[in-house]
């Protein structure tokens, strides 16, 4: 694995050109997505600034140039009118030189549009010449040029009673109240996570330090929330967050989770009353960072992607110079104590060729999508099989104990592996549905019409390119259209 030194990380872009022989290079990679967003170059991780403004879909993500490295992040643009498919714009935001504000990154953030502008908040990642770390809260402004603006000053810098770890500010309106809120993960001083509230009554000036958010029963887990966001879905309140460095049950040896809270949120005595226990938004290996967009004026949903990735891992792809990609878009409504993600019914226009499946062992697309109804019993599937149908993904249900099982154990390259290769999800209802999304290098398995998700990352050997179903079943097999122009453009 390459060693980076700090000034290959930290190498500020100064002409696009200096990338060009890379992405030539990136562009021949077996693994590159046919429809999931993905990086033209280096580094993607967290979605940002998720929005519907001017008629289009607006998302940028967090964007290290020169390799699969956290370095010097950027936030780069892609826009989208029916959340199937994209297009590159190009780079947003790029982080000062010399002494600014944001001079070592343009960190996670979110979105806001009034008017024809769009409010655009992160946080500034700032190093002294001792790189000692600095946190502020920015605005930048973009117009319906594609040009941003930033403002001079930050909206604030970081709250003295936390540790410098405050970043990913989410803004949002909350009905039946006459200011905006921000909430901001933090880390408190003995190193517990925590999520910061800051107010205003204008959208560009005015921001007050409000408090400290209380979640009874949530003191201690985990030493810090990256990426909080408080939605309104289906009359229920809903924590999103991420918390750090935790270990929960059924998760192997992962430390780093995205998952949800159901409650009740109390904006005068900021307090969210948890109703249950946290939850893993997705059970599968890659998934974090989860972000919904901002301005969705349908209270029984909210639109969400997240980055399928992981902090403090690799991939195969590191060594190519290039990682990560974002989910598919899901609709997130509430059923029961749980939130349900669904594959937006858009997506269906990605459909191309039908393919009849047949008994035994079946080629499998490289862009495709696999549905199946499940009758009551046994089930077991490998996708990225081998042509004798052995090996690959494993997805298995075991009906007495009503469990669904996806065992990544078998592909040929490993990776993560103190991760683990397993995860269970309990079903109380059993198993009757399955839908099955596969691009070069990614699998998302919707269970139950959204009951479940498990998102991993995959990268199939040439010989790993069959499947095998064996159970009471109905199956459906589509190829899937490309939905992203990869385009080089910065």
């Amino acid at each position: 694995m390459r060693e980076w030194t700090r000034e290959e990380r930290y190498r500020y872009l100064k002409d696009p050109q200096e990338l060009q022989e890379l992405y030539s290079r990136i562009a021949a990679s077996p693994y590159r997505q046919t429809f999931h967003n993905q990086a033209v170059t280096g580094l993607m991780n967290d979605p940002n600034g998720f929005v519907w403004h001017d008629n289009r879909w607006h998302l940028f993500y967090q964007w290290c140039p020169w390799g699969a490295v956290h370095g010097l992040k950027h936030w780069y643009h892609i826009v989208s009118k029916d959340l199937v498919t994209w297009k590159n714009l190009g780079v947003c935001l790029l982080p000062d030189q010399a002494d600014g504000y944001d001079n070592k990154g343009v960190y996670s953030g979110s979105a806001m549009p009034i008017d024809d502008k769009i409010y655009l908040y992160y946080t500034g990642n700032h190093r002294d010449a001792d790189w000692t770390r600095h946190a502020y809260t920015c605005l930048a402004r973009l117009g319906n040029d594609g040009w941003p603006e930033k403002y001079p000053l930050p909206l604030f810098g970081s709250h003295p009673g936390y540790t410098e770890h405050q970043r990913d500010p989410k803004i949002m309106k909350v009905p039946d109240q006459d200011k905006y809120y921000m909430v901001i993960g933090a880390q408190t001083l003995d190193k517990r996570g925590c999520v910061l509230v800051y107010s205003s009554d204008e959208l560009q000036h005015g921001w007050m330090f409000a408090g400290e958010l209380k979640v009874p029963g949530f003191e201690n887990f985990g030493d810090m929330w990256e990426c909080p966001s408080i939605e309104h879905i289906g009359g229920h309140d809903v924590l999103l967050l991420c918390p750090q460095h935790i270990s929960l049950p059924g998760r192997g040896g992962t430390q780093n989770h995205n998952g949800y809270i159901l409650g009740t949120m109390d904006w005068d005595s900021l307090t969210f009353t948890p109703d249950g226990n946290f939850h893993v938004l997705d059970f599968g290996f890659d998934s974090y960072a989860a972000a919904c967009a901002n301005n969705i004026e349908d209270e029984d949903k909210a639109i969400l992607i997240a980055w399928m990735g992981l902090p403090d891992v690799s991939y195969p792809t590191d060594e190519e110079d290039w990682a990560g990609c974002l989910t598919l878009p899901r609709e997130l409504t509430v059923r029961g104590r749980r939130l349900i993600q669904q594959p937006l019914p858009v997506l269906k226009k990605l459909r191309n060729e039908k393919i009849i499946v047949q008994d035994g062992v079946n080629a499998l697309p490289k862009a495709s999508e696999l549905e199946l109804d499940c009758r009551p019993g046994f089930l077991r599937m490998n996708i990225f099989a081998r042509e004798d149908g052995t090996g690959g993904i494993v997805i298995s249900y075991d009906h007495d104990k009503k469990e669904i099982t996806v065992d990544r154990s078998g592909m040929e390259q490993h990776f993560n592996l103190s991760e683990g290769d397993m995860r269970t999800r309990q079903l109380e209802h059993g198993l009757s549905h399955l839908r099955i999304f596969v691009d070069s290098s990614s699998v998302e398995i919707f269970v139950n019409d959204g009951d479940a998700v498990f998102t991993s990352r995959v990268f199939p050997t040439e010989e790993e390119h069959y499947f095998i179903i064996k159970g009471d079943t109905f199956n459906r097999l589509w190829t899937l259209k490309a939905a992203v122009k990869d385009t080089f453009l910065v």
